[in-house]
């Protein structure tokens, strides 16, 4: 892509005409809000509304800070309900305001309808601008109302069947209904509607869906009437965005959300150190173990040096354990009430791994300091493993149940926790065996 100088203007404008779209996306992602701003400026009207649509809200809530006034109120009017509310979740609340009042007695309808759910909501996420379908119409009269009706919607390939009091009663593909006999009765080809509740959590109804095979759900509320659809790109947004929320944290950062390169490093800096400090903090604890046991360590120097080998074999330990039950709570294969089942599997797993483990630690360590020796550093590996393994997997559960996010309790903690509980084990154990 040429270098933006105004001297080379007409030529990167004609080149953003050519270019794939997708490469024009992927560009203004890695570029900074004032150039992406020059960027579409440079765009056709119908080029840059596609851009700006592609990208996530809070991309979008930074190029709204370099645009002028009237480029601002024609990307917000071209966007669908849903995508104007996470955007406008993004924006500081004048220029949410500000926005609002530019939209037209329809626009900010819907869009005044989605706010009115609560965030992680279904709700939130979908869109309101669905077509109304009779179970009392023909086919043909269907196919009619599609035709003439369809750019009032977000999508047509799943269409939902109402009865006189909007509940939803069934729902038809397009296919089927472009191949069904024109004076059929709708309801013969209508099939039961998988739906979603408006106020089910977002990111659990976004994982069942993308598994099955469909374009769109109906959205009803406590009655059943129709209020929206989801869709599956939507969907595999919101399960985008948590499966990156979920390996930040895992990691010990915030996720950025936004494209790296393209990200202001404070937002970088900012993403870090407040899990850095807890960390740091919380390693404190491993510290003041070796602060109770200093005496143990001076009378068996040789212990030192086994410290590493332990405490980042129950950090890993724990981590596998959490990571494995995370991602089956996410995919819906564990649920809260499972708890006991997934202690027992993991003790299992744990003191398999420990037994494999603390094996080849006893003959290693036999071999070289001597049995007693050997035998601490066995015993302490079955001891940790199954220790780790059984914190490890049934912490994320217990995160799940006071409303907190599994994957903080992944890497992070887990790793700090075992590392403070798996010294004291060894310590206890090298006290008993060697009788320091």
């Amino acid at each position: 892509m040429a270098m933006l100088k105004a001297e080379n203007a007409a030529e990167l404008a004609q080149q953003l005409e050519t270019e794939p779209i997708r490469d024009v996306i992927d560009t203004v992602e890695r570029t900074s809000a004032a150039k992406a701003a020059v960027l579409f400026r440079l765009l056709s009207k119908e080029r840059a509304a596609t851009v700006f649509d592609a990208l996530d809200p809070r991309h979008q809530a930074e190029l709204i800070g370099a645009f002028q006034d009237s480029e601002v109120l024609e990307f917000f009017e071209e966007l669908e309900p849903d995508d104007r509310v996470s955007l406008i979740d993004e924006l500081p609340a004048p220029i949410a305001e500000r926005l609002m009042r530019s939209l037209d007695a329809e626009g900010k309808r819907v869009t005044t309808l989605i706010l009115g759910y609560p965030r992680g909501s279904v709700g939130r996420l979908m869109s309101p601008k669905t077509l109304l379908i009779r179970d009392t119409l023909t086919v043909a009269e269907v196919s009619e109302l599609v035709r003439s009706t369809s750019k009032d919607a977000e999508t047509i390939y799943t269409l939902p069947i109402v009865d006189a009091d909007r509940r939803v009663v069934g729902v038809v593909s397009l296919r089927k209904l472009f191949l069904a006999d024109p004076a059929a009765n709708i309801s013969s080809i209508m099939k039961k509607p998988v739906m979603a509740h408006v106020m089910d959590d977002a990111e659990d109804t976004a994982r069942w869906f993308v598994q099955l095979d469909l374009v769109a759900i109906p959205v009803v509320d406590e009655s059943d009437m129709l209020v929206g659809m989801l869709t599956f790109d939507d969907a595999h947004d919101i399960v985008a965005e948590a499966e990156a929320e979920d390996a930040a944290r895992g990691g010990g950062a915030e996720p950025l959300l936004r494209p790296y390169l393209s990200t202001p490093v404070r937002k970088l800096v900012r993403s870090r150190i407040v899990w850095l400090l807890v960390l740091a903090l919380s390693a404190i604890l491993t510290v003041q173990v070796l602060e109770v046991f200093e005496a143990t360590l001076e009378k068996a120097v040789v212990l030192a040096l086994f410290i590493p080998l332990l405490t980042g074999t129950g950090g890993n330990t724990g981590n596998q354990a959490a990571t494995t039950v995370t991602r089956a709570l996410a995919l819906g294969d564990v649920r809260k009430s499972d708890v006991f089942r997934v202690l027992g599997r993991e003790l299992r797993v744990g003191l398999l791994l420990g037994m494999l483990l603390g094996s080849l630690g006893f003959i290693l360590g036999a071999f070289v300091y001597g049995w007693s020796v050997g035998g601490v550093i066995g015993l302490t590996l079955l001891a940790i493993c199954t220790m780790a393994a059984s914190v490890g997997g049934v912490m994320p559960i217990i995160a799940k149940a006071v409303g907190a996010d599994p994957a903080v309790f992944s890497n992070p903690f887990i790793s700090t926790f075992c590392d403070a509980t798996g010294l004291i084990i060894y310590f206890l154990i090298a006290k008993a065996i060697l009788g320091i």
